[in-house]
Protein backbone atom coordinates (compact mmCIF):
# COMPACT_ATOMS: atom_id res chain seq x y z
CA UNK A 1 0.00 0.00 0.00
CA UNK A 2 1.59 3.25 -1.15
CA UNK A 3 1.07 6.67 0.32
CA UNK A 4 -2.13 8.45 -0.64
CA UNK A 5 -1.50 11.65 -2.60
CA UNK A 6 -4.04 14.30 -3.51
CA UNK A 7 -4.23 15.77 -7.00
CA UNK A 8 -6.26 18.16 -9.01
CA UNK A 9 -8.19 16.38 -11.76
CA UNK A 10 -5.83 17.96 -14.31
CA UNK A 11 -2.74 16.72 -12.44
CA UNK A 12 -4.06 13.17 -12.20
CA UNK A 13 -4.97 13.13 -15.91
CA UNK A 14 -1.38 14.20 -16.73
CA UNK A 15 -0.04 11.26 -14.71
CA UNK A 16 -2.40 8.82 -16.43
CA UNK A 17 -1.31 10.12 -19.87
CA UNK A 18 2.36 9.74 -18.94
CA UNK A 19 1.73 6.19 -17.70
CA UNK A 20 -0.09 5.30 -20.92
CA UNK A 21 2.79 6.71 -23.02
CA UNK A 22 5.34 4.70 -21.03
CA UNK A 23 3.32 1.52 -21.52
CA UNK A 24 2.76 2.00 -25.26
CA UNK A 25 5.36 4.17 -27.03
CA UNK A 26 8.03 3.63 -24.37
CA UNK A 27 7.78 -0.16 -24.36
CA UNK A 28 7.68 -0.27 -28.18
CA UNK A 29 10.84 1.87 -28.41
CA UNK A 30 12.73 -0.34 -25.93
CA UNK A 31 11.60 -3.51 -27.71
CA UNK A 32 12.91 -2.00 -30.97
CA UNK A 33 16.29 -1.20 -29.36
CA UNK A 34 16.58 -4.75 -27.98
CA UNK A 35 15.70 -6.27 -31.36
CA UNK A 36 18.21 -4.00 -33.12
CA UNK A 37 20.97 -4.96 -30.67
CA UNK A 38 20.07 -8.65 -30.92
CA UNK A 39 20.47 -8.49 -34.70
CA UNK A 40 24.10 -7.44 -34.25
CA UNK A 41 25.19 -10.96 -33.34
CA UNK A 42 26.71 -12.65 -30.29
CA UNK A 43 24.73 -11.61 -27.20
CA UNK A 44 27.47 -12.63 -24.73
CA UNK A 45 29.67 -9.70 -25.79
CA UNK A 46 27.02 -7.27 -26.97
CA UNK A 47 27.18 -4.10 -24.85
CA UNK A 48 24.29 -2.53 -26.78
CA UNK A 49 22.07 -5.50 -25.94
CA UNK A 50 23.02 -5.31 -22.24
CA UNK A 51 22.34 -1.57 -22.20
CA UNK A 52 18.95 -2.06 -23.88
CA UNK A 53 18.01 -4.77 -21.36
CA UNK A 54 19.06 -2.48 -18.47
CA UNK A 55 16.98 0.34 -19.96
CA UNK A 56 14.04 -2.06 -20.18
CA UNK A 57 14.38 -2.93 -16.48
CA UNK A 58 14.47 0.75 -15.49
CA UNK A 59 11.52 1.52 -17.76
CA UNK A 60 9.42 -1.25 -16.16
CA UNK A 61 10.39 0.01 -12.70
CA UNK A 62 9.25 3.53 -13.65
CA UNK A 63 5.94 2.09 -14.93
CA UNK A 64 5.30 0.14 -11.74
CA UNK A 65 6.10 3.16 -9.53
CA UNK A 66 3.79 5.39 -11.58
CA UNK A 67 1.05 2.73 -11.47
CA UNK A 68 1.32 2.76 -7.67
CA UNK A 69 1.09 6.57 -7.57
CA UNK A 70 -1.99 6.56 -9.83
CA UNK A 71 -3.60 3.74 -7.81
CA UNK A 72 -3.15 5.72 -4.58
CA UNK A 73 -4.09 9.11 -6.04
CA UNK A 74 -7.22 10.85 -4.86
CA UNK A 75 -8.84 13.83 -6.55
CA UNK A 76 -9.32 16.82 -4.31
CA UNK A 77 -12.94 17.82 -3.85
CA UNK A 78 -12.64 21.59 -3.79
CA UNK A 79 -16.20 22.01 -2.49
CA UNK A 80 -15.30 20.37 0.85
CA UNK A 81 -12.25 22.53 1.55
CA UNK A 82 -12.59 25.24 4.22
CA UNK A 83 -11.72 28.45 2.34
CA UNK A 84 -11.14 30.49 5.51
CA UNK A 85 -7.80 28.83 6.19
CA UNK A 86 -4.90 27.79 4.00
CA UNK A 87 -4.93 24.19 2.75
CA UNK A 88 -4.11 22.26 -0.41
CA UNK A 89 -5.36 24.14 -3.50
CA UNK A 90 -5.55 27.46 -1.66
CA UNK A 91 -4.45 30.49 -3.65
CA UNK A 92 -2.62 32.68 -1.17
CA UNK A 93 -1.28 36.19 -1.27
CA UNK A 94 1.46 36.64 1.31
CA UNK A 95 3.57 39.63 2.23
CA UNK A 96 7.17 39.45 3.42
CA UNK A 97 7.06 41.57 6.61
CA UNK A 98 10.74 42.53 6.28
CA UNK A 99 10.85 43.91 2.73
CA UNK A 100 7.14 44.31 1.91
CA UNK A 101 7.33 41.99 -1.12
CA UNK A 102 3.96 40.45 -1.98
CA UNK A 103 3.82 36.96 -3.53
CA UNK A 104 0.99 34.84 -4.85
CA UNK A 105 1.12 31.05 -4.61
CA UNK A 106 -1.15 28.08 -5.05
CA UNK A 107 -0.50 25.21 -2.64
CA UNK A 108 -0.48 21.84 -4.42
CA UNK A 109 0.75 18.27 -3.89
CA UNK A 110 4.49 17.68 -4.11
CA UNK A 111 4.20 16.07 -7.55
CA UNK A 112 2.29 19.04 -9.00
CA UNK A 113 4.59 21.74 -7.62
CA UNK A 114 6.12 24.13 -10.17
CA UNK A 115 7.66 27.29 -8.74
CA UNK A 116 7.76 29.04 -12.15
CA UNK A 117 3.98 28.92 -12.34
CA UNK A 118 3.53 29.83 -8.66
CA UNK A 119 2.54 26.33 -7.55
CA UNK A 120 4.35 25.41 -4.32
CA UNK A 121 4.25 22.07 -2.53
CA UNK A 122 2.38 21.76 0.75
CA UNK A 123 5.44 19.84 1.98
CA UNK A 124 7.90 22.66 1.17
CA UNK A 125 9.03 24.87 4.10
CA UNK A 126 6.80 27.76 2.97
CA UNK A 127 3.88 25.42 2.22
CA UNK A 128 4.12 23.74 5.64
CA UNK A 129 4.44 27.11 7.36
CA UNK A 130 1.29 28.46 5.68
CA UNK A 131 -1.00 25.45 6.18
CA UNK A 132 -3.87 26.22 8.56
CA UNK A 133 -3.16 29.97 8.67
CA UNK A 134 -5.94 32.52 8.18
CA UNK A 135 -6.00 36.06 6.73
CA UNK A 136 -4.06 38.36 9.04
CA UNK A 137 -1.96 35.55 10.55
CA UNK A 138 1.82 35.80 10.44
CA UNK A 139 3.79 32.68 9.57
CA UNK A 140 7.41 32.47 10.70
CA UNK A 141 9.13 30.30 8.13
CA UNK A 142 12.68 29.04 8.22
CA UNK A 143 14.21 29.43 4.77
CA UNK A 144 17.87 29.04 3.71
CA UNK A 145 18.40 32.78 4.34
CA UNK A 146 17.08 32.50 7.93
CA UNK A 147 13.73 33.11 9.57
CA UNK A 148 11.23 35.11 7.49
CA UNK A 149 7.84 36.41 8.59
CA UNK A 150 5.04 36.29 6.04
CA UNK A 151 1.66 37.87 6.65
CA UNK A 152 -1.33 36.16 5.04
CA UNK A 153 -3.03 38.91 3.01
CA UNK A 154 -5.63 36.91 1.08
CA UNK A 155 -6.89 33.33 0.66
CA UNK A 156 -9.00 32.23 -2.30
CA UNK A 157 -9.83 29.11 -4.30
Amino acid sequence: MGKISYYTEEGLNRLKTELNDLKTKGRAEIARQIAEARDKGDLSENAEYDAAKDAQGLHELKISKLEEVVANARILDESTIDASQISVLSNVKIKNKKNGAVMNYTLVSEEEADLKSGRISVSSPIGKGLLGKRVGDVAEIKVPAGLVEFEVVEISR
